[in-house]
């Protein structure tokens, strides 16, 4: 511990002299990062399970039910959003927000016990699936155990004297890392959670307001236990990634989504990001693409409120994007309806809907396609074509495998001129049939409708 201790010191003690120099962003990325990827990532697909709002009793056990279908359906990787108890001073709503955490080491008494959710990790690991859990490591609620033993750990308000709310979130109490002691207990309720929970890693909450360094020591001594440990940063920051993350949220992409279906963007937007978006990060890295998440479906709407038409080929485009897709708990079954985030509202599941079908298909494809696997390798190349208002192209080449696909974003059918692409004879992807396509090929598609070739 005491040489723990010392190391600690060390890097706090340069963090600001980092900051400052690299105004928190260490300028470009550099080409390669030092994080080594577990060999389960490189065609998984992630899955987001809200607990409280997945079934009627809104416990582990009854979610445990539905791995099969998950299985089935093609998951790989179970993100459960944090299952911790939630304070209770300040609460919001009813049940409170998951990411008031009261104790770290606890398990929400809403959901089961502790035992519970070990037999759902047990579960999953049995289907072959990896589990992580939500990690909130700014901030604790305003009646945590910390706070209580330990208020020095606490930034405090000047004003007020009491622990800063960051944000608007005045449910709870911002850390400081500024001192050795909050770090060292962070780092020790992380490893309980890998060793004493088994899960396979953790998504971090507003990952970029944690000192970068704090999460660089903390995954170098969590790998000591799990050496396949995954990372992902609620954050779209090139400096995380660099020693300390697998995977970032691809927000910039998602918003660029939002703006091209509701008509205040053109495709330039979406050509401008894949020229430049990636260039920022480690080219070993991996972005998390969605239509969907907890924050969006509860404070934005559902996929089908932001996307209208274009819902089904903005989601076929996350898939075909060089990166991870993510689903939300519900879209698989066409859930159109925003969920309450801080009081009880199940999600209604549908049987056979034509949405599981759909994602199951598009999963499938993905884990077929090697061109498809993260990190990223091969070539990507936009194709030329000659309605460029409404019509994107692109094809993604690595060894033999190949993928071609061409969305329609505009509201009529376009008959559109396709230049450059790679000749041969490519599969379609909805009907499997073989089409034998020249580097210059002519196709009608349909308004909001798309075509994805591969060979």
């Amino acid at each position: 511990m005491i040489k723990e201790r010392k190391f600690l010191l060390s890097i706090i003690s340069i963090s600001v002299i980092v900051a400052i120099s690299c105004n928190g962003n260490r300028g470009e990325a550099e080409n390669q990062s030092t994080v080594i990827h577990p060999e389960w990532v490189k065609s998984a697909v992630i899955y987001e399970v809200n607990v409280r709002q997945f079934s009627p009793e809104g416990t582990f056990r009854a979610f445990e039910n539905h791995i099969p279908r998950l299985d089935d359906l093609g998951v790989d990787i179970l993100w459960f959003m944090p299952i911790h108890p939630i304070g209770e001073k300040e609460r919001k709503g009813e049940l409170g927000s998951y990411y008031s955490v009261k104790d770290y080491k606890g398990v929400n008494p809403e959901f089961g016990t502790l035992e519970d959710f070990k037999r759902v990790v047990e579960s999953a690991h049995s289907a072959g699936m990896k589990v992580i859990i939500d990690w909130v490591a700014n901030h604790t609620s305003r009646d945590a155990v910390w706070l209580n033993s330990n208020p020095e750990w606490y930034v405090m308000d000047t004003i007020t004297n009491s622990p800063l709310a960051p944000f608007d979130w005045s449910d709870v109490a911002k850390l400081d890392f500024s001192n050795i002691e909050v770090r060292e207990a962070m780092l020790d309720a992380m490893k309980y959670w890998v060793t004493e929970g088994k899960v396979d890693g953790f998504r971090c909450d507003v990952a970029s307001e944690v000192p970068v360094d704090f999460w660089e020591y903390a995954v170098k001594e969590l790998k000591k236990i799990n050496p396949d440990l995954f990372m992902l940063a609620e954050a779209e920051s090139p400096v995380l990634q660099i020693n300390a993350f697998n995977m970032y949220y691809g927000w910039h992409f998602h918003h660029i989504k939002n703006k091209i279906a509701k008509g205040d963007y053109g495709l330039d937007s979406l050509r401008s990001y894949m020229k430049r978006g990636y260039s920022r990060f480690p080219s070993n890295t991996i972005p998390m693409f969605f239509t969907s998440n907890h924050d969006e479906n509860s404070w934005n709407g559902t996929e089908f409120d932001r996307l209208g038409y274009h819902t089904e080929q903005m989601a076929v485009l996350t898939f075909l994007m060089p990166g991870m897709p993510l689903l939300y708990n519900g879209q698989e079954a066409g859930f159109n309806r925003k969920l309450e985030f801080f009081v009880k509202d199940s999600i209604d599941w549908v049987e056979n809907s034509a949405y599981t079908t759909f994602y199951k298909k598009l999963i499938s494809f993905k884990k077929s396609n090697s061109v498809l696997d993260v990190p990223s390798k091969g070539i990507f190349i936009e194709l030329i074509n000659d309605k460029s208002d409404s019509i994107y192209s692109f094809q993604r080449s690595y060894g033999k495998n190949s993928i071609v696909a061409i969305f329609n974003f505009g509201s009529e059918k376009s008959d559109v001129t396709i230049e450059g692409i790679e000749k041969g004879k490519y599969f379609e992807m909805n009907i499997n049939e073989i089409i034998d396509i020249e580097s210059k090929y002519t196709i009608s598609i349909p308004p909001y409708g798309y075509v994805v070739y591969y060979k």
